[in-house]
């Protein structure tokens, strides 16, 4: 599966976009990969249906990633909760092939993923399905991510129950990147450091 390079404007959700921003922040101060608890987003709990938070075995291969999370979207979207269970089971034989190796691939590069794929809902409604994964460490090793899964439709409403299962097509995916280029986040009307000023 091949992964473009991306800049952090790839995302195109605002709110995916904060929650990238405030991951940059961490990442440009330590020049590593941020521990989770120091992540803290303003207002994190308006986007808490839309994430889903797994902790990462690396000591296995493939990595195994345990869904830490209940009640978001994703479990209206597939059907059921996911909590406790491995990702690669809860996803199935179907899915999995699919999802699974955007996750190996941002435990890999240590860097944030964004993927977007159509999907079709039970009424044959496009469905763009845009997925931000960052990456956190306790060790040095990738111990935890954060999915940040964005459903949007151009037709308008459209039904997430049983989203991913209820139909007999799989996801197309329409764009996978890892984000790699530009990995600082600069606040609006910041001067860049290393830029001089001069005053008359």
């Amino acid at each position: 599966m091949d992964f473009e390079s991306a800049q952090p404007s790839v995302v195109k959700s605002i709110k995916q976009r904060d929650l990238l921003n405030i991951w940059l922040r961490l990442y440009a101060r330590h020049q590593s990969l941020p521990r989770i608890e120091e992540y803290r987003p303003e207002r994190i709990e308006e986007e808490l249906p839309d994430l889903v938070y797994y902790t990462v075995d690396t000591h296995q291969a493939p990595p195994r990633l345990t869904i830490q999370s209940d009640g978001t979207r994703m479990s209206t979207a597939y059907g059921n909760t996911g909590k406790g269970r491995y990702l690669d089971e809860y996803l199935g034989a179907r899915l999995a092939p699919l999802v699974m190796p955007v996750y190996y691939e941002c435990i890999a590069r240590r860097l944030p993923a964004y993927t977007i794929a159509n999907i079709d809902d039970i009424y044959g409604r496009i469905v763009a399905y845009e997925r931000l994964l960052l990456p956190f460490s306790e060790d040095g090793s990738v111990t935890h991510i954060i999915a940040s899964l964005k459903t949007i439709s151009e037709d308008g409403g459209f039904e997430i129950r049983n989203l991913m299962r209820g139909s007999d097509k799989l996801p197309v995916p329409k764009l996978r990147t890892i984000i790699d280029r530009d990995l600082f986040h600069r606040a609006p009307g910041r001067i860049p450091s290393g830029d001089v000023l001069e005053f008359d």
